[in-house]
């Protein structure tokens, strides 16, 4: 079985939820994480990797705990498979697109387009949260 990460932040509880469904649909022993206690070898040490942030801002990652964490791993992603989720209020997701091609830059083999969420996801939301951990765990 593969040692999957699932690493968030998460400022209002929609993140956390997405995370917590990808982390169910990855299997057991998928390690969940917030992004303040995650560390570089909780990526090293994970055979696939899933990052979720919620939309900020002008629509960029969180800037105290995830992007400095983002930056940090740059170098230890490539050929990894990373799975990418988060929520957002407005926009129209280009943080995520943004995201996607910056991982894809350091290396990652990025699972998709990632997956977006528009506030608190639903059942159908979180559904689909859980298939990207199947997705990811495969």
């Amino acid at each position: 079985m593969k040692k999957i990460a699932v690493i968030y932040w998460s400022g209002t509880g929609n993140t956390k939820l997405m995370a917590e469904a990808v982390a169910q649909g990855a299997g057991s022993d998928a390690k969940l994480l917030s992004v303040e206690s995650a560390t570089k070898d909780d990526v090293l040490n994970a055979d696939a990797i899933a990052l979720g942030c919620p939309s900020m801002g002008a629509e960029v990652l969180e800037e105290t705990f995830m992007e400095p964490f983002i930056e940090s791993i740059a170098d230890c992603v490539s050929g990894k498979p990373v799975a990418l989720f988060g929520s957002y209020d407005w926009g129209d997701g280009q943080w995520m697109r943004d995201w996607v091609e910056r991982m894809q830059s350091y290396g990652a083999n990025v699972i998709g387009e990632g997956v977006i969420i528009r506030l608190t996801p639903d059942d159908e939301g979180l559904d689909i949260c859980k298939a990207l951990g199947e997705d990811l765990a495969k």
